[in-house]
């Protein structure tokens, strides 16, 4: 059946929850080598399995001789396949991946910013593009970049009313104008000017509403709010930034920062820290904060991530940990839900764009899986899908903001965007 998908055969998979995660079953590796697969995934439902693969010369050219003749609507509509596109589309860095986002121009559909992961000093930042004539990725532009970068994140413009900016974090929070072949560097965000030293940033979030707020979380156990101004002084458009404020926002490192979509979305954000808890900050009212969740062993908590249809939820996940936990701001301290099927530790979550009922989690287990939360508080028992990159762990998973039928992924030095 591989050979066959690589002879241009097209495949289909359907199949259920007890096929797919059989000890006997293929359909794992048929899915990492590219064929699409769908299915219920759950312990409810069993299908039998009908896997028919029409290969061999004389059945095609048979084919091709029957689509020359005007047939009825039906047979065109089962015979057609003008206009398919791929399921999944991949590329390959020259260098290990890890931090990876999607821009969410409208110029720009597939447009995706790699970040490298080289334990030395010297590092890379390179945009791809999709073409989608050709069905290929291109490095659209590449550049040096200091330390491996935290996060990667695309100013969130989707009318493209701003200048084509990204911002990485790393040693410091830097502010790129992207171009091709060229992206230059705009300006490098510094809060301790007063040393040769700096505290490294372990994420950030560039602000929804109001695209001139970032903010940063470091090892420092502080949160940073930066203001950023653009201005265009003999027609060339520059980009500065200056503190608005900066809090001690954990008792330890801060590990991750997200702003909320609450309360007209601009000044609620939360953060998670070694010291395993979830906190809440409104830039209204920063003489207090609001812990929403604190793990009951305080084992570090690594990522955050806001509902994006629903404000009233998020998730996190603990390090080395192989559950997510959802939590909901209005029932403090407990979980809402916990999705546990997970073999390996969490490294990404990523909710949908547009739904407020679906969330993606990726781990060392090589899976990334999509689950559909509408039950809760019942428990969530299986994903609805899964994919297996089967060649290593998935270390970052991104829902396209603008794209919502693709989720991108990488591990080792490849990144793909899978059709959902």
């Amino acid at each position: 059946m591989q050979r066959a998908l690589e002879r241009g055969v097209s495949i289909c998979i359907i199949t259920d929850h007890e096929m797919a995660y059989s000890k006997i079953s293929k359909v794992l590796e048929l899915a990492a080598c590219g064929l699409p697969v769908r299915g219920p995934f759950t312990t409810n439902v069993v299908m039998n399995h009908k896997i028919c693969v029409m290969d061999g010369a004389a059945r095609v050219q048979e084919i091709l001789e029957l689509k020359k003749h005007k047939w009825p609507l039906p047979y065109k509509i089962m015979s057609s396949t003008a206009g398919k596109r791929k399921e999944i589309y991949k590329y390959l860095a020259p260098w290990p991946l890890y931090s990876m986002n999607w821009s969410v121009r409208p110029d720009k559909r597939f447009r995706l910013a790699l970040g490298s992961f080289i334990e030395e000093y010297n590092n890379k930042v390179q945009i791809i593009s999709l073409d989608e004539d050709t069905s290929e990725f291109s490095a659209k532009s590449t550049f040096d970049h200091p330390y491996p970068t935290t996060k990667i994140m695309w100013i969130p413009d989707s009318k493209g009313v701003y200048p084509d900016l990204l911002a990485t974090s790393g040693d410091y929070l830097r502010v790129w104008r992207a171009g091709e072949p060229d992206t230059r560097l705009e300006c490098v965000l510094n809060n301790n000017k007063n040393s040769d030293f700096c505290a490294p940033l372990t994420s950030f979030d560039w602000n929804e509403v109001d695209p001139n707020l970032v903010g940063t979380s470091s090892i420092d156990t502080t949160c940073t709010i930066w203001g950023l101004e653009t201005g265009q002084p003999h027609a060339r458009v520059y980009v500065a930034g200056h503190v608005k404020t900066q809090l001690i926002a954990h008792d330890k490192e801060v590990y991750d920062i997200a702003f909320s979509r609450a309360g007209g979305g601009r000044d609620m954000f939360a953060s998670v820290g070694a010291d395993g808890s979830v906190r809440m900050f409104d830039l209204r009212h920063l003489e207090h904060s609001t812990i929403i969740y604190e793990d009951p062993a305080h084992t570090a908590l690594l990522r955050l991530a806001w509902n994006k249809q629903d404000p009233n939820y998020l998730a996190t996940v603990a390090m080395d940990s192989c559950e997510v936990i959802i939590l909901d701001v209005r029932v403090p301290c407990t979980p809402v839900a916990r999705l546990s099927n997970h073999r390996a530790c969490v490294n990404g979550i990523a909710w949908a764009p547009h739904s407020s009922c679906h969330i993606c989690t990726a781990g060392d287990d090589h899976q990334a899986l999509i689950w559909d939360i509408q039950q809760m508080p019942r428990a969530i028992e299986d994903p609805i899908l899964a994919y297996t990159a089967a060649e290593g762990e998935v270390n970052q998973i991104q829902w396209g903001a603008t794209q919502p039928d693709w989720i991108a992924i990488c591990y080792n030095k490849a990144c793909e965007i899978l059709r959902v």
